[in-house]
């Protein structure tokens, strides 16, 4: 553990964050912005300046959106439910064990009920969309965004994963396709490997064989656009069940690919490596 937690986050916020302000705002001529699947972290990205700066720079090259739609692993509820859009809705601190400045953290977005009232439109009579009153984003959303996204000046909600089936996830995704013609970010934030019981934590360095087999796996399908072989993870993806002792984190990347403009298409990674031992791999779809 640093000396200092998040004191990558603190020279961040001096030397990159401000560039943030340089972004120019989509607009309908710069098309429909791509569909984003992040490995996303925990509180310690705060301690990776390497990793901050590929997030940050993912985020630079885009337009500005309008708002923010993302789906977090750690959000799993049924029937389908997005946060609330009040502004400066309260975070989520759905973690234990790390410094107290990471439960002071604060990610004061703005109001979005118009992207509420949007985003419920896009769902149909068989998938209504229910309004959780109070929660606010958790850590699969505002610690990511936060190094994104620093102004926190964009509307941003969250929305639940009903199901860990890839057909009803894509199907889902598919409905929010059209958000993204019209300005908004649609991103699915998970772990590509997430066995967090079989991580050494005092080998940091290493990466384990259940991890490296199941990133490549995943790289080579993802390469191919092959979604079908990314639905048979659970048969066919080696390292399993080692690399999701549940699939939580994995399952968001089917939203991302419903929500793309073509089902079957070559995700461009943008990140790439390794925390701990876990895939960071992280893309983008069109």
């Amino acid at each position: 553990m640093p000396a200092r937690p998040g004191a990558a986050f603190d020279a961040f916020l001096e030397t990159d964050a401000p560039r943030a302000a340089e972004r120019r705002d989509w607009t309908p001529a710069d098309g429909a912005l791509p569909a984003l699947y992040l490995s996303h972290g925990a509180p310690p990205l705060f301690d990776e300046a390497e990793w901050m700066g590929r997030l940050f720079e993912w985020a630079q090259g885009l337009p500005r959106p309008k708002g923010i739609l993302i789906v977090s692993a750690h959000w799993e509820a049924a029937p389908l439910m997005i946060s609330s859009p009040a502004a400066a809705t309260p975070l989520v601190y759905d973690f234990g064990g790390f410094p107290e400045r990471y439960f002071k953290m604060r990610y004061e977005t703005p109001d979005a009920t118009a992207m509420a009232r949007r985003v419920a439109s896009a769902m149909p009579d068989s998938e209504p969309l229910h309004q959780h009153a109070s929660r606010g984003l958790d850590h699969g959303a505002w610690v990511p965004l936060k190094v994104m996204y620093p102004q926190g000046d964009l509307p941003v909600l969250q929305l639940s994963i009903p199901t860990h089936d890839p057909d009803r996830l894509m199907a889902i995704g598919r409905r929010l396709r059209p958000l993204r013609e019209e300005g908004y970010l649609v991103v699915g934030s998970g772990f590509m490997t997430h066995g967090l019981p079989f991580v050494d934590f005092h080998h940091p360095e290493k990466v384990p064989g259940w991890s490296a087999d199941f990133d490549v796996w995943a790289s080579e399908a993802l390469a191919r656009g092959d979604i079908e072989e990314l639905a048979r993870y659970r048969s066919q993806a080696p390292g399993m069940p080692y690399a999701h002792p549940t699939v939580d984190h994995y399952v968001p990347l089917f939203v991302t690919y419903g929500a793309a403009s073509e089902q079957e298409q070559a995700a461009q990674t943008v990140i790439d490596g390794y925390w701990f031992g876990l895939s960071k791999r992280s893309f983008q779809l069109n």
